[in-house]
């Protein structure tokens, strides 16, 4: 199983990266610590992601797309994901850009009003991309997400579901 973990925050390095890292360990069944196999941090793609053709923009949806698991991840800003994971999202081919794909939506927020924004904003447009979305996306409290038992009860209940999608795909 190939797991990638694609990040939308602004800030390079951010909480965001660290919850969809420790999710994506505790989905793909891995050594707390090990990571994923591969880490987009998007700010770290700067203008490319601005345009089409920029070599490593193009390098990062090939690894997303050749994936088995990729956890989306933005923090939450003005009730949805950020405009940088959109540029990104946005060099996919709709309908089969991510075809082949189990795609888990996360995002982070810094409390409860918006926990629905990763089923209702990005859960969506992953699905439109081919993604396949089987399991609901998961929202965290930024300031807590590490010691949040949703974490872990997310990762008991859909982790069998995540991994089964992943055997039958691949």
């Amino acid at each position: 199983m190939t797991v990638t973990v694609v990040v939308g925050n602004p800030k390079p390095a951010s909480r965001t990266l660290a919850a969809a890292t420790l999710l994506a360990e505790k989905l793909g069944g891995r050594a707390p610590g090990s990571g994923a196999d591969h880490t987009f941090d998007l700010i770290e793609l700067g203008p490319g992601l601005l345009g089409w053709g920029d070599e490593s923009v193009a390098a990062a949806v090939k690894t997303v797309q050749s994936s088995s698991l990729v956890v989306f991840a933005s923090p939450t800003f003005k009730a949805t994901y950020t405009g940088l994971l959109k540029l990104f999202l946005d060099q996919f081919a709709g309908g089969t850009g991510l075809r082949g794909v189990v795609a888990v939506p996360l995002m982070l927020g810094a409390g409860p009003a918006h926990a629905l924004a990763p089923e209702l904003t990005l859960r969506p447009v992953l699905t439109e991309l081919g993604g396949t979305c089987a399991v609901p996306g998961l929202y965290l409290r930024d300031s807590t997400f590490s010691d949040d038992p949703a974490l872990d009860a997310y990762v008991e209940r859909w982790a069998p579901v995540v991994r089964a999608l992943v055997n039958l795909k691949h």
